[in-house]
């Protein structure tokens, strides 16, 4: 497993952009594929987007596609979810995750978590 912390979040207005970080304490970084996930109130964790080891795929929910970007870079051991064009209803906390392995949207395929980052309200 790896550390993962984030960071970014804050209060936004709707249609604003905010971008988040999250930073991972290993020596093999390259190796994981990372991805974003968020819970809004009372509702179950879902996934928002994941990315590649080497950046060259990505995977978007639909709700975010063309509003939010995922980027890493491997050589400061961080990724970034630049949000475009927030919504109320992208109000979330909103977690990192890595794994080992491909691609995946499932909460279940991620073994490394971090504590979460709140967009308290987008309004």
């Amino acid at each position: 497993q790896v550390q993962l912390v984030e960071s970014g979040g804050r209060l936004v207005q709707a249609g604003g952009s905010l971008r988040l970080s999250c930073a991972a304490s290993t020596r093999t970084f390259s190796t994981y594929t990372m991805a974003w996930f968020r819970q809004a109130p009372g509702k179950e964790r879902e996934f928002v987007a994941a990315i590649s080891r080497s950046r060259d795929l990505t995977s978007y929910t639909d709700a975010v596609k063309g509003r939010f970007t995922f980027s890493r870079d491997n050589a400061k051991n961080t990724v970034y979810l630049q949000m475009n064009g927030l919504k109320p209803e992208d109000t979330a906390v909103y977690y990192c995750a890595a794994r080992i392995g491909g691609l995946r949207d499932k909460v279940g395929d991620f073994n490394s978590w971090g504590q979460g980052t709140q967009v308290p309200k987008v309004s």
